[in-house]
């Protein structure tokens, strides 16, 4: 409510919206904040089309599992498309194009920042559940479930480095994998009373469980670590991690040669962060009712000069001070 209240944004259909001048810039910053962090990993950015052949969602099974939420739709010539709400697919099948790959180009850590599409059936809470947002994507491609799982935590520490600088407390909780499949999967979550996901967190470590990864009740249950009692909390996810394994580098044929000479499935994880959701959710933790706050990481503005009114007393003599002001500060 805010950033419609405040003129950040404003409401173009059911789930979509329109960002202004402020929140633009705003994302501009946090885009730039994500890719300095990616990067130092070892991320490489492409872009991906948003339009993927229904073919590939297909050959994985995400054609029927995803059900509603995918939006579908064929092209003149009857065949079937949909609009990426992930892009797995589309970057296995890019790596399998490639020639043959070997040892000495792995691990591959390959990311983008682009619009994604599901068909909610609920749009609410502004940016934090749309039809069309950004989003993060990134797909790493590594030699064994042992070296993949070491990209895997190099890439989660990068996402809590992402956080730690905008300044918001976050909890990293172990999560279901869903419709994505693979091997295990982690979410990041800012806590908020309008969050939708039920977790289970330790208060001294900051980690947890989400309420889907469990059978029952967590709550007043040890913490892994400490042995401290879970306390059920509310938050929205802002970021998630998933171990693949070989569910989607297998149907669609990306691999690599191996030392002996064979060919095998690349092993992969993907990490997704919400980056439009991210801003909003920013905003709504820190904020009141009556008061918007952004994290100074990535705010439009860090300081305004407010110049002399037009045709005032003091704009003859304001008016040079504050555009000198305003230089020596760009």
């Amino acid at each position: 409510k805010l950033m419609l209240d405040y003129g950040l944004m404003s409401p173009s259909g059911t789930g979509t919206f329109v960002l202004l001048p402020l929140a633009t810039k705003s994302l501009e910053r946090l885009v730039d904040l994500i890719d300095s962090e990616l990067q130092s990993v070892g991320g490489q950015k492409i872009l991906l089309p948003c339009l993927v052949p229904g073919s590939l969602f297909k050959k994985t099974g995400r054609w029927e599992d995803m059900g509603d939420e995918l939006f579908k739709l064929k092209d003149r010539r009857d065949h079937d498309y949909c609009l990426g709400p992930t892009h797995e697919e589309a970057v296995s099948q890019l790596l399998a194009s490639l020639p043959s790959l070997s040892l000495r180009c792995l691990p591959i850590l390959l990311y983008q920042i682009s619009p994604k599409f599901r068909d909610e059936g609920r749009p609410k809470f502004g940016l934090l559940r749309g039809r069309e947002f950004i989003m993060k994507d990134m797909y790493t491609f590594d030699r064994s479930v042992e070296c993949a799982g070491e990209t895997y935590d190099i890439v989660c520490t990068a996402y809590s480095r992402i956080l730690e600088r905008l300044g918001v407390p976050f909890v990293k909780v172990k999560a279901s994998s869903g419709a994505m499949g693979g091997n295990y999967s982690h979410e990041f979550h800012f806590l908020s009373d309008i969050g939708e996901d039920r977790l289970f967190v330790c208060p001294k470590c900051h980690i947890g469980v989400s309420a889907d990864k469990v059978e029952s009740e967590t709550e007043n249950q040890p913490c892994d670590q400490c042995s401290v009692p879970l306390e059920e909390e509310r938050g929205v996810e802002v970021a998630h991690a998933f171990s693949l394994g070989t569910v989607y580098s297998d149907p669609l044929k990306a691999s690599f040669m191996d030392s002996d000479g064979k060919n095998k499935a690349l092993v992969m994880n993907c990490f997704g962060i919400g980056v439009t959701r991210l801003l909003a959710a920013s905003l709504e933790v820190l904020s009141t009712q009556s008061q918007l706050r952004w994290p100074l990481a990535i705010a439009p503005f860090k300081v305004a000069v407010v110049t002399p009114k037009k045709g005032s007393h003091e704009e003859e003599v304001g008016l040079p001070l504050s555009l000198h002001l305003t230089h020596c500060l760009s």
